[in-house]
C-alpha cells in the first residue's frame, strides 16, 4: 500500500507543477539555485548553513496567517488575565500558552526553569559560535582561538521565534508516540539468553536511577545497526549487569559458557578502545565509557573508573553536547528525538559527575551554565510504566503488587540533588581549595535551604516519610533517592558538628539533622533488602549506609561513650555492607575504614563474620527451607563498649550472614504483631505470615528491624537520639529534641569522618 501511494503521489506531481503557490514554499535564494527549501521561518536551513539572509518575497499561505492570527489571540487573552490578577500568579509566563503540558506536570523548580529558558529566549535565537557540523555529519565544538575556527562577526539568528510552549508541545508529542512504538516493538523482539535477562535487569534496576541509555533510540538501533548503537554499548550494558545476575540460579549456569560474563567486558573495553583508536566517535561513545565508569567504580578500581569517566565528559564537550541543543537545532539539523537524547545524556554526566567525585573525594568536573541544556525530560513515558522488580523471585503464592515506575521525575529530582550535593563539594569538601570559614558557613545555610525546598517539592509519591514507612519498599530508584537525600543531609551539616570555632550560642539542629537521617537510612535500607533482598543493592545505597556509620562513630568518639542503642546501629551498618560488598568491591575499603577506627576507638561489638558469603540470595524452592535455631536477643548476650580483653570477643557467639532462600512477601496480609521485635528473632525461609518491619517513627528513633530472612541484628528500643544519655526525646513533640550543650560541645571535639572511601583530609581552615 506505501509503494502504490508513492506511485499515485508521483503522478500527481506533473499536475501540481504548474500551481504558482509552489514556490511560496521557497525562499529567493533557493528558488535561484533550484534546491528544495525547507520553509522554515525566519531562516531556512539551507540559508542558515551557509551564513545568508533568507527572504521570502511571496505572501505566506492562507493556513499560516489563521496560526498567525490564532496564536496573536491566545496571546492578548493570556495577556488581558494577566493584567487582571493583583498580583500576577508566577506559573504564568511571558509569551507562553496557559496550559502548556510541559510545565503541568512539572515541579515549582522546574517551572522555574523554563521560566529562565523564555526570558532568555532572545539568546537563544542567536547561533551558538564555535558550534561545527562536519563532514561526516558529527557536531563538534571549537572556540574562535582554536584552529578550527577563525573569529566570525555578527551571529546569523537562525533559531525558531515560535515560543517555547509551542515547540515543547510537538515536540513531547512526537517523543511520546515514538517511544511508545519502539516500547511495542521491542515487545515483539526476541533476543536469546543471556542477553535478554541482563538487558531486562538493567533496564530494571539501573536506567531508572541513571539514565544512562535512551531506550527507545537503543532498541530500535539495535535493529538496524543504527548510529546510537553500537556492539561495544551492548557489552558494557551486558557486563554491568552481570555484577548482579551472576550468581542468580536461573542465568548463572548460561553465563559459564561466557566465562562467567567476563567475556562482556572484554568486548566492550576493546570495542572502545577500537573506537577511539579510528577517531569516531559519538553518543554511544560516552554512554560506553560512563558504564564501565560505574563498573570500575564498584570493582574498586578507582584510577580506571576516574579515567574513564573523565573522557566521557571531555567528550561531551567535543561533541557539544554540553550546550543546549536548541540553539544549533537549525543548522545541526538535529531532530527531536536528537534533542532529547543529548539532554538526557547530559544530565546523567552531570548526575555521575557529581557521584564518582563524592566517592573518591574529588572536585566535580561539570557544572551548569545559561548555555547548559535545560534539565527537562519531554519523554515521560518511564514515568507510567509498571515497575517490578527483575530477578527477585518472593515465596509461592506472592507476588509484587502492581507499582507505577515514576522514573522520569524521579531522575529530575535526582539531578536537583545533584546540583545541590555539587555546591556542597566545591565549598565544604573540595580539598584542592582553601575555604575560609565565611565561605563555610554561607554554604551550609543556603544549600541547607536548597535541601529544605528540594524535600518540601518532592512529590508524596517519591517521598519516604520516616514517620511513615511503608510495609513494602517503593521501586529500588525512589529508595536510593531518598537514602542520597538523608546522604547529602548528613554531609552538609556533619563538618559543623567537627567545628572548633567559639561558639556564642550552640546550634543543635545540625546534630539532630545528622542523626535523624543516619536513623532514616538504616531503616530505608532495612526496608529495601527485607524486599528485594541485596543482591542488587547498587553503590549508593551502600555510601548511604557507610555515610551513617559515620555519624554513629563519631557519637561514640565524641561522647567517649558507646551507648546499646548507638552499638545495635553500628553493628547493622557493618552488616549491611559485609553483605553488600561482594558486588560492589570497592565497600571493603570503607569497611576497612570503619573496623580501623574502631579499633582506635576499643570499641568491641562481638561481630564473628563469616569468611565467604553469597553474593546473591538464593531463591525460593517449592518448600519452605529448614529454620535454624534463633539467637538469643541482644539484651540477654553480654556486651561491652570499651573492651580491652581480647578474649571477650572470641567470646560471642558467631553470627551467620548467609542469606535465605525466601523474600518478605510485600502484597501478604501480615498478622498483626503482639510481641516486641526485640523477643523474636526472625530467622532464614520464613513462610508467608512472616511479619513485616513496622514503620520507622520519631517516637522510636532506633527502629526494630524485624530481620525476616537473615539473621542480622536486631536493635534494641531506645527513647534517646543515637543512644545519647543527654540527648532526650522530647515525647510531647516527636520532632524536636532536647540536646544539652555540653552534649554538642563534644562533637567538636571529633575528628571529622571522610566522606569518602579514602583516608581523612582536613577541612581546609585553622579554628582559633
Amino acid at each position: 500500500m506505501v509503494v502504490e501511494s508513492n506511485q499515485s503521489g508521483m503522478a500527481d506531481v506533473p499536475l501540481k507543477a504548474n500551481l504558482p503557490r509552489k514556490s511560496a514554499f521557497s525562499c529567493e535564494a533557493c528558488r535561484k539555485r533550484k534546491v528544495k527549501c525547507n520553509g522554515a521561518s525566519p531562516s531556512c536551513s539551507r540559508c542558515a548553513a551557509r551564513g545568508e539572509v533568507c527572504v521570502y518575497s511571496l505572501a505566506p499561505t492562507l493556513s499560516y496567517t489563521k496560526q498567525l492570527e490564532a496564536r496573536v489571540a491566545q496571546l492578548e487573552d493570556a495577556l488581558s488575565k494577566l493584567r487582571s490578577q493583583q498580583p500576577p500568579e508566577p506559573v504564568v509566563r511571558k509569551g507562553a500558552s496557559p496550559a502548556s503540558p510541559a510545565e503541568s506536570s512539572a515541579s515549582p523548580g522546574i517551572r522555574t526553569r523554563i521560566k529562565q529558558e523564555d526570558e532568555n529566549e532572545g539568546d537563544l535565537a542567536r547561533d551558538f559560535e564555535g558550534l561545527k557540523v562536519e563532514h561526516d555529519g558529527r557536531i563538534s565544538f571549537h572556540g574562535p582561538t582554536s584552529l578550527f575556527q577563525l573569529p566570525s562577526g555578527l551571529l546569523s539568528e537562525t533559531s525558531s521565534t515560535s515560543p517555547l510552549a509551542m515547540q515543547l508541545e510537538g515536540r513531547k508529542e512526537r517523543l511520546i508516540n515514538n517511544a511508545w512504538r519502539e516500547r511495542a516493538f521491542e515487545q515483539m523482539a526476541t533476543m536469546p539468553e543471556p542477553f535478554q535477562y541482563l538487558l531486562d535487569s538493567h533496564w530494571c534496576w539501573i536506567q531508572p536511577l541513571f539514565g544512562f541509555v535512551y531506550r527507545p533510540t537503543f532498541t530500535r538501533d539495535m535493529k538496524i545497526n543504527g548510529p546510537y548503537y553500537s556492539d561495544a554499548l551492548l557489552n558494557a550494558i551486558l557486563s554491568h549487569s552481570v555484577r548482579w545476575c551472576k550468581t542468580e540460579p536461573r542465568i548463572g549456569p548460561i553465563l559459564d559458557s561466557f566465562e562467567g560474563g567476563a567475556q562482556f567486558s572484554d568486548r566492550a573495553v576493546s570495542g572502545l578502545y577500537e573506537s577511539l583508536k579510528a577517531g569516531f566517535v559519538g553518543i554511544p561513545t560516552i554512554q560506553t565509557l560512563l558504564l564501565i565508569s560505574a563498573q570500575e567504580c564498584g570493582r574498586g578500581n578507582r584510577t580506571q573508573a576516574w579515567l574513564y569517566s573523565g573522557m566521557a565528559f571531555r567528550m561531551l564537550d567535543d561533541l557539544g553536547i554540553s550546550i543546549d541543543s536548541r540553539k544549533y537545532s537549525d543548522s545541526a539539523h538535529l531532530s527531536d528525538e536528537d534533542i532529547e537524547l543529548r539532554n538526557r545524556l547530559f544530565w546523567s554526566c552531570y548526575f555521575w559527575d557529581k557521584l564518582i567525585s563524592l566517592y573518591f573525594g574529588r572536585s566535580p568536573t561539570m557544572q551548569h551554565s545559561r548555555v547548559s541544556p535545560p534539565r527537562m525530560i519531554l519523554d515521560d513515558t518511564a514515568e507510567v510504566e509498571i515497575w517490578t522488580p527483575h530477578g527477585v523471585v518472593f515465596p509461592d503464592g506472592t507476588h509484587y503488587p502492581p507499582t507505577q515506575a515514576h522514573s522520569t521525575s524521579c531522575f529530575m529530582k535526582m539531578c536537583g540533588l545533584a546540583e545541590i550535593l555539587n555546591q556542597i563539594l566545591i565549598h565544604i569538601y573540595d580539598p584542592l581549595r582553601q575555604v575560609s570559614e565565611m565561605e563555610f558557613y554561607n554554604c551550609i545555610q543556603e544549600q541547607a535551604a536548597n535541601l529544605a525546598d528540594w524535600w518540601e517539592e518532592l512529590p508524596d509519591y517519591l517521598k519516604l516519610q520516616p514517620m511513615d514507612i511503608p510495609p513494602y519498599a517503593p521501586p529500588s530508584h525512589i529508595v536510593t533517592l531518598n537514602c542520597l537525600y538523608h546522604t547529602i543531609n548528613i554531609l552538609l551539616h556533619r563538618p559543623v558538628l567537627c567545628s572548633k570555632s567559639n561558639r556564642e550560642a550552640y546550634d543543635k539542629s545540625h546534630l539532630v539533622q545528622c542523626m535523624t537521617s543516619a536513623t532514616t537510612i538504616l531503616s530505608l535500607f532495612d526496608l529495601y533488602r527485607r524486599t528485594f533482598g541485596d543482591s542488587h543493592v547498587v553503590l549508593s545505597l551502600a555510601y548511604s549506609v557507610y555515610t551513617a556509620a559515620s555519624i554513629f562513630l563519631l557519637e561514640i568518639q565524641a561522647l567517649k561513650y558507646a551507648a546499646p542503642g548507638t552499638l545495635d546501629k553500628l553493628k547493622y551498618c557493618i552488616y549491611a555492607l559485609e553483605r553488600v560488598k561482594g558486588s560492589n568491591p570497592v565497600i571493603i575499603t570503607a569497611l576497612s575504614l570503619v573496623y580501623q577506627e574502631m579499633q582506635k576507638l576499643q570499641i568491641d561489638v562481638h561481630l564473628v563474620l563469616p569468611t565467604s558469603q553469597p553474593e546473591q540470595p538464593q531463591h525460593p524452592q517449592s518448600q519452605p527451607q529448614p529454620q535454624p535455631q534463633p539467637q538469643p536477643p541482644l539484651h540477654q548476650r553480654s556486651r561491652t563498649h570499651h573492651s580491652h580483653s581480647p578474649s571477650q570477643h572470641h567470646a560471642s557467639s558467631p553470627v551467620n550472614l548467609a542469606d535465605t532462600s525466601r523474600r518478605v512477601s510485600p502484597v501478604q496480609q501480615q498478622p498483626q504483631q503482639t510481641d516486641h521485635p526485640i523477643n523474636s528473632m526472625h530467622t532464614a525461609g520464613m513462610t508467608s505470615t512472616a511479619p513485616i518491619m513496622p514503620g520507622y517513627t520519631f517516637q522510636q528513633p532506633v527502629a526494630d528491624f524485624e530481620l525476616s530472612q537473615t539473621n542480622v541484628p536486631q536493635m534494641t528500643t531506645a527513647h534517646l537520639l543515637g543512644g545519647m544519655p543527654n540527648a532526650m526525646l522530647t515525647l510531647d513533640n516527636p520532632g524536636s529534641y532536647e540536646i544539652t550543650p555540653e552534649v554538642f560541645e563534644a562533637f567538636s571535639y571529633a575528628e571529622p569522618i571522610t566522606t569518602n572511601m579514602t583516608p581523612a583530609v582536613d577541612y581546609g581552615w585553622d579554628r582559633h
